[in-house]
C-alpha cells in the first residue's frame, strides 16, 4: 500500500501531523501498537489530569467550611478515582478514533519499523508482517520512563508515571525521586489523598528546579504547609526492595549526611528517555544524539531524504503541545508551504499541581547571567481581589522585560488557575508586546489575570494596589 505520508506513532506529536496532512491533500496513514493518543491521551497529560482534579475536588469537600458551607466526613475512594481516570483517558482515545476516520486516515496497528526504500514494514499483534511505503514518512514514537543506573523500575515496587496512575491500593507511604513536573504532580495527589509523601530531587533548587528560583520556593512553602517532605540536592544512594517496606537511602549533597526512608512504593521520576531502539534508524544510518534522540534540522529532517522526527524523540522540549506543533510545521513544509522554524523561546510550560504552575521564556537568573538588564515586577495573588474572594491566595505573577527596549523576556505565575493565564503572555511575547503595552491593555476586573498587568505595573514603578 503506498502513502503520501505514513506516521510513527499517534500521540499528539502523530496524530496531529496526520490531520494536517490530511488537511492539506495527502493521502495518510498513521501506525499505533497501543491505543490512539500515544502517552499523552492515555497514559500522561489527559489521565493524569483527571486525577488531579478528584484531587482537588476532595480537598475543596474538606475545606468547604472556609466558603460557609459544611459537609459530612469525605472520603478517598482510591480505586473509583484511578477509575473515572481511565473513563476520561478511554474517551479522548475514542475522540482520536473519530478524527481519524473523519480525516480519512488509514490506521495501521502493529509494531512499525523503517525500511530502506521510504518503506515501513509493520508487525501485528499475532506476529504477521505487512510492508507499507510512503512518499514522505515522520517518525513521532515519543518516550517512556526513564529510571535511574542503579534503581530499575519493575513496575511493583520501584514504578513510572503508567503504574502510578493505575495502582490497585493506595500506598500508606511513598518516595518520588524527581522534582519535575511528574513528580511533582503526582506528589500533590497522593499527598492530598491521604498518602505519606517524600520528594528527592537531586538539584539544590528543589521543586521544579528548571523554573524561576522564586517559584519553586514559593511552592516548597506550600508543599510543606500541605505536608510533603522535600529534599533537595539530594542523591538517592540505593533502594533496597528485599523486606516487607522498601528501604531508600538517600545522602544530602551539601551536608555529607546519609538517611534511610522507609516507605511502601517508590516513584520513579527522572525524566523521560526517546523511544528510538528497534525502529530501523542504524539500518537506514539516521543520525542520533548519544542520548538516543534524533537529530533533524529546524523543519524536522533527517539526514535521510524523506524521513522526519518530532516529539519526544527529539531533545526539543518533552511537551505534548511542543509535538503538535512541531508536527504541524513539519507537514506544512513538506507540501511546501512558506512556515516559519518553531521559535523555542516562546514555549510554554505548565505544572498541574494546587498551586498550578506555569511559565515562558527566560527565567530572572537566565536574563542576568546573558548580561541583559533587566525590569522585574511580581504582584501576590493575596493582594487580588478575585484571588481572595476565590479562597485562592497563594502565589504570584512575576514579569521579566528587557530595561532598554521594553521587551517581554519572560513571565512565571504560580497559583490558581495560571496554566490557563500563560496563554497571555505567550502571546504577548510572540507578538513582541512591550511592558507599557500590556500596562496599557485594560484588564477585567475582578480577574486572577489582573495580576499581569499588576506585576507590569511593578516593573515599571506604577503598581496601584501594593
Amino acid at each position: 500500500m503506498n502513502f503520501d505520508l505514513i506516521v510513527l506513532g499517534s500521540g499528539p506529536g502523530g496524530y496531529v501531523a496526520a490531520i494536517r496532512a490530511s488537511q492539506l491533500g495527502m493521502k495518510v496513514a498513521i501506525v499505533e501498537r497501543e491505543n490512539l493518543g500515544g502517552i499523552c491521551l492515555n497514559w500522561g497529560c489527559i489521565p493524569t489530569k483527571a486525577l488531579l482534579k478528584s484531587a482537588q475536588v476532595f480537598d475543596y469537600i474538606n475545606h468547604a467550611q472556609d466558603y460557609g458551607i459544611t459537609v459530612g466526613k469525605a472520603k478517598a475512594e482510591f480505586d473509583q478515582m484511578i477509575s473515572r481516570s481511565r473513563g476520561v483517558a478511554d474517551g479522548m482515545s475514542k475522540g482520536v478514533q473519530f478524527l481519524m476516520k473523519k480525516n480519512k486516515i488509514t490506521v495501521i496497528e502493529g509494531d512499525g519499523k523503517l525500511a530502506r526504500g521510504k518503506k515501513v514494514v509493520v508487525t501485528d499483534a499475532s506476529g504477521a508482517k505487512k510492508e507499507y511505503s510512503a512518499e514522505n514518512i515522520i517518525v513521532a514514537t515519543g518516550a517512556r520512563s526513564r529510571a535511574l543506573p542503579n534503581i530499575p523500575i519493575d513496575g511493583e515496587k520501584i514504578i513510572g508515571y503508567r503504574k502510578a496512575m493505575t495502582m490497585e491500593k493506595q500506598p500508606k507511604r511513598m518516595v518520588v525521586i524527581g522534582a519535575g513536573a511528574i513528580g511533582v504532580e503526582f506528589a500533590y495527589f497522593y499527598n492530598s489523598i491521604g498518602s505519606e509523601v517524600t520528594v528527592v530531587e537531586f538539584l539544590e533548587q528543589g521543586l521544579l528546579p528548571r523554573e524561576d528560583k522564586d517559584v519553586s520556593k514559593e511552592l516548597g512553602k506550600v508543599f510543606k504547609k500541605y505536608g510533603v517532605n522535600v529534599k533537595a540536592n539530594t542523591a538517592v544512594e540505593s533502594v533496597d526492595t528485599s523486606g516487607k517496606t522498601i528501604k531508600v537511602t538517600v545522602k544530602n549533597r551539601k551536608k555529607d549526611e546519609t538517611e534511610v526512608i522507609e516507605c511502601d512504593v517508590v516513584l520513579s521520576a527522572t525524566g523521560v528517555m526517546p523511544n528510538t531502539e528497534n525502529i530501523g534508524l542504524e539500518a537506514l544510518g539516521i543520525e542520533t544524539e548519544k542520548s538516543g534522540h534524533i537529530k533533524v534540522d529546524e523543519f524536522y529532517r533527517t539526514n535521510v531524504s524523506g524521513i522526519y522526527a518530532i516529539g519526544d524523540v527529539l531533545t526539543t522540549p518533552a511537551l505534548a503541545h511542543v509535538a503538535s506543533a512541531e508536527g504541524i510545521t513539519c507537514v506544512e513544509k513538506i507540501a511546501g508551504m512558506d512556515v516559519h522554524a518553531i521559535d523555542y523561546n516562546i514555549i510554554p510550560s505548565c505544572t498541574y499541581c494546587v498551586p498550578e504552575v506555569a511559565s515562558v521564556g527566560m527565567t530572572e537568573a537566565q536574563a542576568k547571567e546573558e548580561g541583559i538588564e533587566v525590569k522585574v515586577g511580581k504582584f501576590p495573588f493575596s493582594a487580588s481581589g478575585k484571588a481572595s474572594a476565590s479562597g485562592a491566595k497563594e502565589g504570584f505573577v512575576k514579569v521579566i522585560y528587557d530595561a532598554k527596549y521594553g521587551e517581554l523576556l519572560g513571565g512565571h505565575m504560580i497559583g490558581s488557575n495560571v496554566t490557563e493565564m500563560i496563554a497571555e503572555l505567550v502571546t504577548a511575547k510572540n507578538l513582541e508586546t512591550t511592558g507599557h503595552e500590556i500596562l496599557k491593555a485594560i484588564h477585567p476586573h475582578p480577574t486572577m489575570s489582573e495580576a499581569v498587568m499588576e506585576a507590569t505595573a511593578a516593573a515599571y514603578g506604577e503598581v496601584i494596589h501594593l
